[in-house]
């Protein structure tokens, strides 16, 4: 016992990268958002969007293990509005996706870029501040990692987990997106234009998924 826990003190940088790639693998609205920003755009948007994400896990994970040692989390009052606000998002950003798939061309026949990288970025916020299942995952990871004595509360050891979370989706969103962005150009405009609708229905029935999820 005591050799498996100092194994997991030692080893916590590792699980923390392990954790953060794992977690930004599944399909969900941010994964849509940000290879969205891709497809619209260029490597930088996606890139920008991708990084946001990566640093709303680091503080999501921070703030998750701090509120662990130190008071507990109560989103429980706030959670329909949140699912409400997410929702409104949501719809939003699947009906521009609609709506651009009619008249978007793929970023290699279009002519230099007008939309600032920084767009992105606010909507990774925006989306990470009304999904309140975020906040109810990094607080069970947090639980989780506390728990195994992979991670104390003590000097710098929550802070490096945090950033370590952080390197491991970084790592994920380089890959993804340079994948993406290495095949964008065999991208025929009517598939493009078709992709753009996929994910708009998708990041909608995300949407109206989580309006359900209200009165559950």
């Amino acid at each position: 016992m005591y050799f498996s826990r100092r194994l997991a003190e030692k080893m916590f940088i590792l699980v923390g990268i392990v954790i953060g790639f794992a977690a930004a693998i599944p399909i969900g609205p941010v994964n849509v958002f940000v290879v969205s920003q891709t497809l619209k755009h260029d490597y930088v948007h996606g890139l920008m969007a991708g990084l946001t994400t990566a640093s709303m896990d680091t503080l999501y994970c921070l703030v998750a293990l701090v509120g662990f040692f130190h008071f507990r989390f109560d989103i429980a009052p706030y959670v329909g509005w949140m699912k409400g606000a997410a929702t409104v998002l949501l719809i939003g950003l699947g009906v521009r996706l609609i709506t651009q798939s009619a008249k978007t061309d793929p970023p290699i026949v279009r002519e230099k870029q007008t939309i600032k990288p920084t767009r992105p970025i606010f909507g990774v916020i925006f989306l990470y501040l009304s999904n309140p299942t975020v906040y109810a995952f990094w607080i069970a990871v947090a639980g989780t990692a506390t728990a195994h004595h992979a991670v104390s509360g003590k000097g710098w050891t929550p802070v490096a987990f945090a950033l370590s979370c952080g390197l491991g989706a970084v790592l994920w969103y380089l890959i993804l997106l340079r994948y993406v962005a290495r095949h964008q150009h065999r991208i025929k405009p009517i598939t493009f234009r078709r992709l753009l609708l996929f994910m708009g229905v998708v990041l909608i029935g995300f949407g109206l998924f989580t309006f359900a999820t209200i009165f559950v």
